[in-house]
């Protein structure tokens, strides 16, 4: 019973080597297919909207609501003057318009009175232009008083300064106290609710990205960004001569901000290249290798040299030619049956 045990152990170990060695070895072909060619730059994302709002009118800061970092909406007091003297100069152009709409009633209703006599010749026509000048003169003084009330007003409105857009400030560039006056820098900074990726390209590629228009920008952790409008600026830099691009970001998130560093793969140049899945290649040591499957399935090491690796595929500069099947698992053959056979048929 032993012996016959171990002989029909024998022969089912002996069919299962046989499976194994027969048994389809998954494998696809190399393909040829355009590579293209990218250069992968250092992109760099800033604010649509950055601004330094500078002073209108003089006076002395008596209030700063807020302090470098903090968001502000639109709209909000972010810088208050001392507006004393404003607000007397507004005074005194109100009365100064009063008395203006006075001297109107009074040379109109003079002059109407004039117009009648002059109507019925009873005056000269000296008197009645003399009249008629006075109400044109006096209209005349009304819109110039108009004009002086509005002019303070407007200075007087300067010495609240308001923010001009939803946004974080990012520079105080004067302190509660300090004296300014009108051109004086106040305040900057920025929005984030629209972004922008800029980026520097070399003199010898800005032609053709101009051309083809084309560029990918991805997240430092690789997520790509979606962007709208191309921009190409129609001059170089004189320090680095180069061109700047920048990509509108339609959707910028609330992860990113101005500062941020992130990728831009821009289209330089395409050619024809060999491509297999890159789990069919092996790396071992200095080695770079596949398994190439001849007409009987069997599979031989070959090393090969690749190049750039593309979603999942690996580009073949030599060692393979279009059509040759490779092995898709090729960490499976070895110690396998089939390896095995594959050596004793390349010696015999």
């Amino acid at each position: 019973m032993t012996r016959v045990f171990r002989l029909l152990l024998g022969g089912i170990a002996a069919a299962l080597i046989s499976l194994s060695v027969q048994a389809e070895i998954p494998a696809t072909e190399v393909e040829r297919a355009t590579l293209q060619e990218t250069l992968r730059l250092d992109g760099m994302i800033e604010a649509v909207q950055r601004s330094t709002v500078s002073a209108q009118t003089s006076g002395r800061v008596l209030r700063l609501p807020f302090d470098v970092d903090d968001r502000v909406a639109a709209g909000e007091l972010i810088l208050q003057l001392e507006d004393s003297e404003q607000r007397a100069r507004r005074d005194q152009a109100e009365a100064g318009l009063e008395e203006a709409q006075a001297r109107l009633r009074d040379a109109r209703q003079r002059f109407t009175r004039v117009q009648s006599l002059h109507q019925r010749n009873l005056i000269s026509q000296q008197e009645f232009d003399q009249a008629r000048n006075a109400l044109t003169s006096a209209q005349a003084g009304v819109s110039r008083a108009g004009a002086a009330l509005a002019e303070a007003r407007e200075q007087l409105e300067y010495t609240r300064v308001l923010a001009p857009y939803d946004g974080i400030l990012t520079e105080r560039h004067v302190e509660i106290g300090e004296s300014v006056s009108p051109g004086q820098p106040l305040l900057t900074g920025l929005s984030l609710e629209k972004l922008r990726v800029v980026v520097d390209l070399p003199q010898r590629y800005a032609g053709l990205a101009r051309t083809r228009r084309q560029a990918r920008v991805t997240r430092a952790d690789g997520r790509p960004l979606e962007t709208g409008e191309m921009t190409f600026y129609p001059y170089a830099s004189e320090q680095t001569h180069t061109f700047r691009l920048r990509l509108a970001l339609p959707t910028p998130g609330e992860d990113l901000y101005p500062g941020m560093l992130v990728k831009v793969d821009v289209p330089v140049a395409a050619r024809e290249a060999l491509w297999v899945p890159a789990s069919t290649v092996f790396h071992h040591s200095e080695l770079t290798a596949v398994f190439v499957l001849d007409d009987q399935d069997r599979p031989r090491l070959r090393q090969v040299r690749t190049g750039v690796e593309r979603d999942g595929r690996v580009e073949v500069l030599a060692g393979l030619d279009e059509g040759e099947r490779v092995a898709t698992t090729p960490d499976a053959l070895f110690g396998s049956e089939r390896l095995d056979a594959a050596k004793e048929g390349a010696r015999n």
